[in-house]
């Protein structure tokens, strides 16, 4: 059977899932704002677009399922904002389309768990931003839209071990705070698995089981290296970007069981001890 994803966005979690999807015979259209970042798409096995290339609604027009990897601006979700168009245009044709929004839109809950049915309350500017991102997607009608709300990402080239190798790692301590992850690769196999049984307008948390002090990630990874722990910071004497920083805001266990039951889906990394050793050892 004829399958062909459209990619937006062609980055990091979207390859993850490439590299699942093209042994099996998918055909994979990606775009990019970087021209050259086309050759490296195309050695991939991605047949590549510039954003806004005229020849995107040709392929558009060929898609089976659409991936939508690209993050809001103060504008709004730019691939919305070009394209929206297109989406109700060949809706229709479409058996599956995946938004990669984040976590960020549930807010602060003072480290207590959120699920997919809590009150969305951003208290960032970039949370508000996906939010009314997802609002958007969610507006069109009769398109078979799944959104995905990530966790913290990592996995290969993504993860500690740099930092801490290089000695400039902190293990910075603010008290109660948690943050949840995901590997990328399941980040894939959450995306497949969906993929292989749409259910249309439903979202999900995209998460490991683990909600972790950021300071037992780093302290875990110099154990694993075998070298001495990063020193202690406290929160508010750390030098943080105001990025970074803004993390820290909001204070969250979130809930994966969805993606468990419904999905059944068995995470390759259920925690980050395993995806931090499994990255070691890759």
């Amino acid at each position: 059977m004829y399958k062909h994803l459209l990619s937006f966005g062609h980055g990091y979690s979207a390859q993850a899932l490439a590299n699942r999807l093209l042994p099996v015979g998918w055909k994979i259209s990606g775009t990019t704002r970087d021209k050259n970042k086309l050759p490296e798409l195309g050695e991939t096995g991605i047949e590549p677009y510039l954003w806004g290339d005229s020849g995107i609604e040709e392929a558009f027009s060929k898609a089976t399922a659409v991936l939508i990897s690209v993050g809001p601006n103060e504008e709004g979700d730019p691939v919305f904002l070009r394209y929206n168009k297109l989406f109700e245009k060949y809706a229709a044709n479409l058996d599956w389309v995946g938004y990669l929004s984040t976590t960020g839109v549930y807010g602060d809950f003072n480290g207590q768990w959120v699920d997919e049915e809590t009150p969305l309350n951003p208290q960032t500017k970039r949370g508000q931003l996906r939010l009314s991102a997802e609002q958007g997607w969610q507006s069109i009608s009769d398109l078979p839209m799944h959104i995905f709300r990530l966790a913290g990402i990592y996995g290969p080239g993504r993860g500690p071990f740099s930092k801490v190798r290089s000695g400039t790692a902190k293990r910075i301590i603010k008290k109660g705070q948690v943050f949840s992850r995901i590997h990328v690769d399941d980040i894939a196999q959450v995306l497949l698995a969906s993929l292989n049984a749409p259910n249309p307008r439903q979202v999900y948390n995209v998460c490991d089981n683990d909600p972790a002090p950021p300071q037992d990630v780093i302290g875990y990874a110099a154990e694993l290296l075998g070298l001495p722990l990063p020193p202690i910071v406290n929160f508010d004497d750390a030098d943080l970007s105001p990025m970074a920083r803004s993390f820290y805001a909001e204070n969250k266990k979130v809930d994966n069981t969805r993606i468990k039951l419904e999905l059944g889906v068995t995470l390759l990394y259920p925690d980050y001890k395993a995806g931090l050793e499994a990255m070691l050892e890759d």
